[in-house]
């Protein structure tokens, strides 16, 4: 035990000798590797000692005192925390960089936003562009496919037999009227009457309220705030679609009233009558403008967009004309071998006619002849031999677009309503489907969306009487027109 001691006490002035290499030596860990001096090797050997834990990274300098080698992890810990602590212009320097992406992120966005409305409001112009030119032909056709039967809904209120009706603009409302004199408002959604205007007997002309005589004619205006009728008793009425309320009373023809349209974005009313003449009317001033003439025969139908013209058909005389109304000038067409009973234009350059020989034309207002005709185009009827083709009654046209409509009558089997195809630049008819109906197929007329077509039915023809199918039902059949999924949406479920 004591000579133990006293080498311990021979070793002390050893370290003493090299306090200056060891103190050294220490100084220089502490500054590297630790900030505690509880790491030095109390061996005599700290140079070498030093080496090891250089390369170690303090990790093998051993410590004689519990109390140093507990507080040594925390001592670590703290000093990690130093390393890695944000300075306040590091802090600064981050947001002004995360400050500055926000703000090229929401640059990038707007200029995407901004390009986007560009290509909205320049795909929107030129499309309006064309649509005055007359040249703008929305395909759709290709995605119609026929509806189901279950799908159609037959509205019945009318007495006798439909002969004209139009939609609102906004395709929630239908307005028809039938030979009994009176007009009906439908919901197109429910099916139901939201107003009746009711027809008056002959002869309560002075105080009846309505027409009393068979209307054979009516129109709405663009902004679905008036809604003219036209009848048998050479009146036109002026009434407010939305409440139904008589409004003004048009007089001037001599003959009745069998075609009507406003002006598209005007309150210009044109009609039409047996009278072969063509009056102007601003029913905004309640106020009789002009009168045109030209056909040799009696007027059956009357169509017109925005331009100020107007398209008639002359029945027996054979044309079809277009009214240029300021120029007070008119263009004549011939093509129909028959009576051409209706006419609707599909846009401001190319019209669609139907006739009693059975065949539906389309026609140019730059050619005199018709661009494509479909002749027989509702089929026959009658023994071999002596077939006659069944009359088309009615054409309807989705604006602006490739695909039309024609309706017509059959006294063997039901009647249909034919949906055709445009062919590129309105030459060729190709038909897509058939929707059979039962009776006269008096008036066509597609929604403002195209979701829907809509068909008047009656047991007689519109002008006459000539047939009457007791079978039949005089009502209003609402075609809904079904689409396949665009190629787009199958790509995108498929991936």
């Amino acid at each position: 035990m004591s000579s133990s001691f006293f080498i311990k006490t021979k070793e002390n002035p050893k370290f003493a000798k090299k306090g200056k290499n060891t103190a050294g030596t220490k100084r220089k860990i502490h500054r590297i590797f630790s900030p505690s001096q509880g790491d030095v090797d109390p061996t005599g050997k700290g140079k070498l000692r030093a080496k090891k834990s250089s390369s170690k990274y303090n990790e093998e300098i051993s410590s004689d005192s519990e109390t140093e080698s507990a507080t040594a992890p925390k001592k670590r810990q703290s000093t990690e925390q130093i390393e890695y602590e944000e300075t306040p212009q590091e802090k600064k320097l981050r947001l002004a960089k995360l400050y500055l992406e926000q703000l090229k992120e929401e640059e990038e966005n707007k200029a995407e936003e901004a390009s986007f409305e560009t290509d909205l409001i320049a795909g929107r112009l030129q499309e309006e562009v064309l649509e005055q030119r007359g040249k703008l032909q929305r395909l759709i056709a290709k995605d119609l496919i026929p509806p189901d039967p279950s799908e159609i809904r037959m509205f019945r209120g009318h007495k006798l037999p439909i002969t004209c009706l139009v939609i609102t603009p906004d395709d929630k409302y239908i307005f028809s009227a039938a030979k009994d004199c009176s007009i009906i408002k439908w919901d197109v959604e429910s099916g139901k009457k939201i107003h009746t205007i009711p027809g008056g007997r002959k002869g309560t002309e002075d105080r009846h309220v309505g027409h009393t005589a068979h209307i054979l004619c009516m129109a709405i205006s663009s902004d679905g705030k008036y809604l003219a009728t036209g009848d048998m008793n050479n009146l036109i009425m002026i009434w407010e679609a939305e409440s139904c309320k008589h409004l003004y009373k048009f007089t001037g023809h001599k003959g009745a009233v069998s075609g009507l349209s406003f002006r598209k974005g005007t309150h210009d009313l044109y009609s039409a009558s047996h009278d072969r003449s063509i009056k102007v009317w601003n029913v905004d001033e309640n106020a009789y403008v002009e009168t045109l003439f030209g056909h040799q025969d009696s007027i059956t139908g009357l169509d017109s967009l925005s331009r100020e013209r107007c398209v008639t058909a002359g029945g027996r005389d054979g044309t079809v004309r277009v009214w240029k109304i300021a120029e007070e000038s008119q263009l004549v067409f011939h093509g129909h071998e028959g009576s051409i009973d209706c006419i609707q234009l599909i846009n401001e350059e190319h019209m669609v006619t139907g006739a009693d020989d059975g065949s539906v034309c389309l026609w140019s207002v730059n050619k005199k002849k018709p661009l494509s005709t479909v002749k027989r185009a509702h089929g026959c009827h009658g023994d071999a031999g002596i077939e006659q083709p069944h009359w088309v009654s009615s054409v309807a046209a989705l604006q602006n677009s490739d695909t039309i409509a024609s309706g017509a009558y059959s006294c063997s089997h039901n009647s249909e309503v034919n949906v055709w195809k445009c062919g590129q630049n309105y030459r060729g008819l190709q038909p897509l489907f058939s929707v059979p109906v039962s009776g006269f197929v008096n008036s066509l007329k597609f929604s403002s969306s195209g979701q829907f077509l809509v068909a008047g039915v009656g047991q007689e023809h519109r002008l006459g009487r000539w047939w009457r199918l007791k079978e039949a039902k005089n009502g209003i059949y609402v075609i809904p027109l079904k689409r396949k999924p665009s190629d787009p949406e199958e790509t995108k479920s498929a991936e």
